[in-house]
């Protein structure tokens, strides 16, 4: 999926560098020339970062950037401006703008600051659990063994995401009732065992596999090594 970036600039040459150097970096480019336009394309598209220079015609970047923060709009910004001076930057980032560079710029270094903001605002995946060759997604909502991908119910699948949390660790009953069920579940506790039974003859069973043990008398242990 491209990243879509809208770049607020009235100086055409510049405008015009920065959409050759992000379009030849992959990017999408919108440009605005003033702080009216700016505001009207962010209602309409969904941008990952916004360069924004503040000395612009009309509404000038301080309101855009106001502007944009008031009406709860998250979007990454970064100035990009020749104003230098420390309370012009300290305005600015107290607005509500999320870095700042000044002119004249090195693009490298534009880049660098675009893709670094990009990192911020990215949604931070959860990691792959990994117990030997068993392997659990949770963002993808997906498990199995080695290259083989197993069908796990939703109950079965948090149960796995459990103990794959917890490996080489003792798990009670009463903890995975409350992890995997709820807090003030009020069934029979025996409904673990039965969970366990289905996940073993998938996790293992098939593969001649002894990943989770029973510790009598006080819960489970799902192999670091898987088993």
């Amino acid at each position: 999926m491209r990243v879509r970036v809208l770049v607020v600039e009235d100086e055409q040459n510049i405008a015009a560098a920065v959409d050759r150097g992000l379009r030849a970096e992959g990017f999408d480019v919108d440009i605005a020339e003033d702080g009216e336009k700016a505001l009207r394309l962010v209602r309409h598209h969904d941008y990952a970062v916004i360069v924004l220079d503040l000395m612009l015609p009309g509404r000038n970047g301080y309101d855009v950037c106001r502007t944009l923060r008031a009406a709860e709009i998250a979007t990454p910004v970064l100035i990009l401006t020749a104003k230098d001076g420390e309370y012009d930057e300290a305005d600015a980032l107290d607005l509500g703008a999320d870095d700042y560079l000044t002119k004249p710029f090195s693009f490298v270094v534009l880049l660098a600051r675009i893709r670094a903001l990009l990192r911020r605002s990215a949604p931070q995946r959860p990691p792959v659990l990994r117990a030997g060759d068993l392997w659990l997604d949770p963002a993808a909502h997906r498990c199995g063994r080695g290259e083989e991908t197993l069908d796990l119910t939703p109950r079965e699948f948090g149960l796995l995401e459990f103990l794959l949390r917890h490996p080489d660790t003792v798990v009670s009953k009463t903890d995975l009732l409350a992890q995997v069920w709820d807090a003030w579940f009020e069934g029979d506790p025996n409904i673990v065992e039965v969970y366990v039974g289905y996940l073993r003859r998938k996790i293992d069973t098939p593969y001649s596999r002894f990943a989770i043990e029973t510790v009598r008398g006080v819960g489970y242990r799902l192999d670091g090594k898987g088993g």
